[in-house]
């Protein structure tokens, strides 16, 4: 696996409807992958590859749909102590939120600043204030600069992410951004394993790099009305709550078990016959997998499903854990087997 290139993506800064630098990278890393690449109204960056053998009748059409945004914030006001106040692009526990490290990006450059709520400090706050979890609308930015430099240099509708490293462990990967990054480079990976095959495939395969999921599967819904797929399959991150304090029967995956073949989040049930095409392919390449079912949670497979006449649809998913923090951590053998299982699927379908 190319982990330098999960890297770069998962680093790369784009909140939901600014996703133009992560779209770049994707346009550069995916150069000769594809016979055709537009970019939608949504900004959705849409790639048509031609099967490359015959079918016995039509060949299919399979869309898969991987999101470039990640949550993050809009700046909303800048007040006259240069303080910056924010406005969420998708959904945090702000708990996760205290002495956070930010960039604030925009049309002059990145800046890096911290994040806290606004209040007393631990040493003079009361028992009350001190357990209080602050909603978003209460925490602010400080870049460390005057009020004179920030209001230059920032602007409302800049928008920040949050700002940690890539880490490499020898089994797990951890970053900020791999909710849904990791589809990204899975679509990647999984398309690159396609082309040096000989035996090539079938089915066309139109790989939407998706918008604005994190606030409502809006790019995925427009990218499937265009393209009016067959077979649709959303890949995402989901839940690994293998970890203390979380009871065994709501872990959803655990880390280690392999790619996962969701049957049922809220915002989807998967068509039963292609996942158990996926469960077959898996068994038969001895591929790791698991089934799994998200009580709570969506993703894109949920608009091609729904998109004009509809479409059969499942979602392949890899199990993380700490989903929307900054130490988001996936198991380097179960991206592996998602890679593997995709790239699989697509050469026999």
């Amino acid at each position: 696996m190319d982990i330098d290139l999960f890297r770069r993506l998962c680093e790369t800064p784009g909140v939901a409807g600014r996703e133009e630098r992560v779209r770049a990278l994707i346009t550069k890393e995916t150069k000769g992958l594809f016979d055709s690449c537009t970019t939608d109204a949504m900004g959705s960056y849409i790639c048509v590859r031609k099967p490359t053998r015959k079918s016995k009748g039509a060949p299919l059409r399979v869309m898969l749909a991987a999101h470039m945004d990640e949550i993050g914030f809009f700046v909303r006001h800048i007040d006259d102590a240069g303080c910056i106040w924010v406005n969420a692009a998708g959904g945090f526990d702000t708990r996760n939120l205290f002495a956070s490290r930010v960039l604030v990006c925009t049309a002059s450059g990145d800046f890096k600043g911290v994040m806290n709520p606004g209040g007393k400090p631990v040493h003079i706050a009361s028992e009350a204030e001190r357990t209080k979890v602050p909603g978003v609308e209460e925490f602010f930015i400080d870049l460390g600069r005057d009020a004179a430099e920030v209001k230059k240099l920032v602007e409302i509708g800049d928008f920040v992410v949050l700002d940690t490293p890539f880490l490499e462990t020898p089994k797990k990967l951890v970053s900020k951004a791999i909710d849904n990054r990791l589809a990204c480079f899975v679509a990647i990976e999984a398309i690159r394993m396609l082309a040096t095959r000989k035996s090539g495939h079938a089915c066309e395969i139109i790989c939407a790099f998706t918008t604005q999921e994190e606030v409502g599967l809006r790019g995925a819904q427009t990218a499937a009305y265009a393209t009016k797929a067959d077979i649709g399959i959303g890949l995402d991150v989901t839940l690994a709550c293998d970890t203390p304090g979380v009871p065994d029967n709501q872990r959803v995956t655990k880390q280690g078990d392999g790619v996962g073949i969701m049957i049922q989040d809220s915002s989807m049930i998967s068509d039963y016959t292609l996942a158990a095409e996926f469960v077959s392919v898996a068994k038969k390449h001895r591929i790791p997998h698991q089934k799994c079912i998200l009580p709570r949670g969506g993703q894109d497979g949920a608009a091609i499903q729904r998109a004009g006449i509809g479409a059969r649809c499942v979602a392949i998913v890899t199990g993380t854990r700490y989903i929307h923090t900054t130490t988001e951590m996936v198991d380097k053998g179960d991206l592996k087997a998602t890679i593997e299982l995709l790239g699989e699927w697509m050469a026999s379908a």
